[in-house]
């Protein structure tokens, strides 16, 4: 089975709502990672098939639970979930962080041969970005546990933003023990079509 048919399969078992175009734009993604992982060693994940379900799938079960216009994606590896939810989400802007060059060398090639107009990379650590103004959204996946991430990003929300963070099971201990300067939201059970493992996704906001 080709990609695009593996992908529309895929699709057909989510309620996503995803164009031809965009379809084929997750496809040209997955085609480019699989090309420079060789050289660059980008995913520890190797074959284009098993990428779609582990980080094109993982990464946009997530849209349906974005709110708001600005989103960073902290820690974002070779832009994930970060390129495939602006792929999903055209309307909506995107910061793409990471710390190591060879990452954002992929990421600008991806937005550049995808044609992305609303996403913009930044190459820095996290706690040492200084927004001029805060997001929506701060998003992660598979970054730092939920303490590291929300102290290390604590100054990336605007007033009424909020964290999302891409999980595998549900942290517990993670939620029981937050900082009283945030407070939990929800968590929220993702499906993720021929994933082993579960996934989770878990809302936090600062207390104000």
């Amino acid at each position: 089975m080709n990609l695009r048919s593996q992908l529309d399969s895929l699709l057909a078992q989510t309620d996503l709502i995803v164009t031809d175009q965009q379809a084929s734009q997750l496809v040209a993604l997955v085609e480019l990672l699989a090309k420079w992982n060789k050289a660059y060693n980008l995913t520890s994940v190797r074959d284009p098939s098993q990428m779609l379900v582990k980080h094109i799938l993982d990464s946009i079960v997530v849209s349906p639970y974005l709110q708001g216009n600005s989103f960073i994606d902290v820690g974002t590896g070779p832009g994930l979930p970060g390129l495939p939810l602006a792929i999903l989400n055209p309307d909506k802007q995107f910061i793409l962080l990471d710390s190591l060059g060879k990452r954002m060398r992929f990421i600008r090639q991806a937005i550049l041969s995808l044609g992305l107009k609303n996403v913009e990379i930044v190459q820095s650590r996290v706690e040492e970005y200084q927004p001029e103004v805060g997001f929506d959204c701060v998003l992660s996946r598979a970054f730092a546990s939920l303490e590291d991430m929300l102290s290390w990003c604590s100054h990336l929300p605007n007033e009424s933003g909020h964290f999302l963070a891409l999980k595998g099971q549900y942290p517990e201990s993670e939620v029981v023990n937050l900082d009283s300067k945030f407070e939990f939201i929800e968590s929220v059970t993702l499906q993720v079509p021929q994933l082993d493992g579960e996934r989770c996704l878990v809302k936090v906001k600062r207390v104000s």
